[in-house]
């Protein structure tokens, strides 16, 4: 399966969002988030605040981007590429750590940031939905034609799994087991490891792919 390379358009397009995050993160980082406004961020970039709307709702949006930018799409690829007869569980699961481990300078200066705000930590665990459309390609491509409607299935499951993996990475102290969200927040230290965490997550998933698999075997 071959992606035609993007056009004009579209990498002026790419260029002006990896502008918009990467001022973003800049300024959290230097003043705060808090002290960051939308404009901020559009003069810093060399746009203007509209088309920053374009692009992002919200500042902690285009903070986030700085280091979930394009993960969706590493993950599917990192899936189309292991090999035909490696078992899909297992392929989607390495798959998921492999990018969500990566511990880059943008990765630790914007978990920095989460660990401190509510709104950046909600805004980061958003961004797991993104999984499902390019890991539903990824699936169906695996399964054949006959698997389509299971692998949207699957990739939702997967998105839902690494969203819980990190509300518990992310739970601040004393609202262990909490429903939903995280209150009125303040300071968490992440827990334990976060590939261990993702692992257990995903692990109850192995039979559904297993039987995908099975089921559209020739």
């Amino acid at each position: 399966m071959t992606t035609p390379p993007p056009g004009l358009r579209e990498r002026k397009k790419q260029a002006t969002r990896e502008a918009l995050r990467e001022a973003a993160l800049r300024l959290a980082v230097q003043h705060g988030p808090d002290q960051v406004r939308v404009e901020d961020i559009a003069e810093a970039a060399g746009v203007s605040p509209r088309t920053y709307n374009n692009y992002f709702a919200s500042r902690e949006q285009a903070i986030v981007s700085a280091v979930t930018a394009d993960r969706e799409a590493r993950i599917a690829a990192a899936v189309a590429a292991r090999p035909a007869g490696a078992r899909l569980a297992d392929a989607v699961t390495e798959a998921v750590v492999e990018q969500y481990a990566n511990t880059g300078e943008h990765e630790r200066q914007v978990l920095l940031l989460i660990t401190t705000r509510t709104a950046l930590r909600d805004a980061f665990l958003d961004t797991t939905t993104g999984i499902e459309p390019p890991l539903t390609a990824a699936i169906a491509e695996r399964l054949g034609d006959a698997g389509a409607h299971t692998a949207r299935v699957l990739a939702a499951s997967v998105a839902a799994a690494v969203r819980i993996a990190l509300e518990g990475w992310l739970q601040p102290a004393g609202n262990a087991g909490a429903a939903g969200g995280f209150g009125a927040g303040g300071l968490v230290v992440p827990s334990g490891s976060l590939p261990d965490q993702l692992r257990a997550a995903l692990a109850p998933l192995a039979p559904a792919f297993d039987a995908a698999e099975r089921h559209t075997r020739p």
